[in-house]
């Protein structure tokens, strides 16, 4: 059995390594979560506030030994994505879709993927030891065990914390049979402060009776843009403006990154001629072929086409510019009845009254998708 100097050697050697690799911070914990952990997964669960992402259950995602039986140690890895503008700016222009900080260059799961990889070997290798890694690939809550491990602290956005990066890191995780000292848990600085719950554009985040935060998934852009695959409740629709994938309101807000620096990996640093805004007339017309060509090395491949359009067709509904016209219109014509259905609205939103009447005239007795029928009803009430 090692001894606990070895064992604390170990931990330093580990972290050092783990700089040299590329990561920015690194913490050690029990695979353990505590009590209430579960509980708030639980009464989220119940309320219905994690949406359709049906995936989200409770059993192996509170237990992280369960997900390998051999762990004795989460390594939690974390890598900076801080922006080096303010990701909020693009927000003025309506004409130019906004795509969320994390998703702007190369997919983040294969850059913490490569990284995690690299040390997950060099771990197994040097101590004889057994290491599996995880980056968004299996059930776990890695916000609270990064709190753990003194990453951070979840802030009333929910999201980790950390005093030297912000709002802006990407987390990975290394189980391992090394039994290694855990690191302290991080204490929450949140304060009073509510300004990402403030900053919130459809109200998504509280507070709850402890005064942390708590999140409803279904009022979340994020969530919408993203994870959620049918019809955007028409309600939520103007909040998303010229937003067409995540959101970053609430991060963007925190005062904790007025201490970070921006992002040192190449793969995951954003110019302004790269994806923070695209041309919404542009990114209308795109068939499956050309928008898996445009975007296979990027986050956004993983809500296909079909959503992608959807939000592309809203942000065009959004941004009152008449010359949105002719492209929404051959939208009606899609082969998807999510498409199509974002077009109806876009073109209500983006024509005149009479216009849109003549326009529901000729195409409502033509439509056969029930969900799209009920955009050109409902749409017409609207306008």
């Amino acid at each position: 059995m090692c001894r606990l100097d070895d064992l604390q050697t170990a931990s330093a050697v580990i972290r050092a390594k783990a700089r040299a690799i590329g990561f920015n911070t690194i913490g050690f914990t029990q695979p353990a979560l505590p009590e209430k952990i579960r509980t708030n997964l639980l009464d989220f669960l119940a309320e219905g506030r994690h949406g359709d992402m049906g995936w989200m259950t409770a059993k192996r995602r509170t237990d992280p030994y369960s997900l390998w039986p051999g762990t004795l140690t989460v390594i939690i890895l974390g890598l900076s994505y801080a922006p080096a503008v303010n990701p909020l700016t693009p927000l003025r222009d309506p004409g130019r879709g906004t795509i969320s900080v994390h998703a702007r260059k190369r997919d983040y799961h294969h850059v913490m993927r490569n990284r995690l990889q690299t040390l997950g070997r060099w771990i197994c290798t040097t101590f004889h030891a057994e290491a599996k890694i995880f980056v968004d690939t299996a059930p776990i809550m890695e916000k609270p065990l990064a709190q753990m491990a003194g990453l951070g602290w979840q802030g009333r956005h929910t999201n980790l914390v950390s005093r030297r990066f912000g709002s802006w890191l990407f987390l990975g995780e290394i189980f391992t049979s090394l039994a290694l000292p855990p690191d302290r848990p991080h204490p929450v600085h949140c304060g009073t402060c509510s300004r990402c719950q403030d900053s919130c554009p459809t109200g998504a985040l509280t507070c709850g009776a402890s005064g942390s935060g708590k999140i409803d998934a279904r009022r979340c852009l994020a969530y919408l843009t993203i994870e959620h695959r049918g019809s955007i409740p028409s309600v939520l629709r103007p909040f998303l403006g010229n937003r067409i994938y995540g959101c970053d309101s609430c991060l963007a807000v925190c005062p904790w990154n007025k201490f970070t620096t921006p992002t040192e990996v190449k793969d995951l640093q954003s110019h302004a001629n790269d994806k923070q805004t695209l041309d919404l007339a542009a990114l209308a017309t795109l068939d499956l072929s050309v928008f898996y060509e445009n975007f296979h090395n990027s986050a956004l491949h993983r809500i296909g086409r079909n959503r992608f359009l959807r939000n592309v067709l809203i942000a065009i509904g959004n941004s009152g510019s008449y010359a949105m016209v002719p492209v929404s219109l051959t939208r009606l014509h899609d082969n998807s009845p999510l498409v199509r259905g974002a077009a109806v609205w876009a073109l209500s939103r983006l024509l005149r009254p009479e216009q849109f009447t003549l326009l529901r005239t000729r195409y409502l007795p033509e439509e056969r998708d029930t969900t799209v029928q009920m955009e050109w009803i409902q749409s017409g009430m609207e306008v």
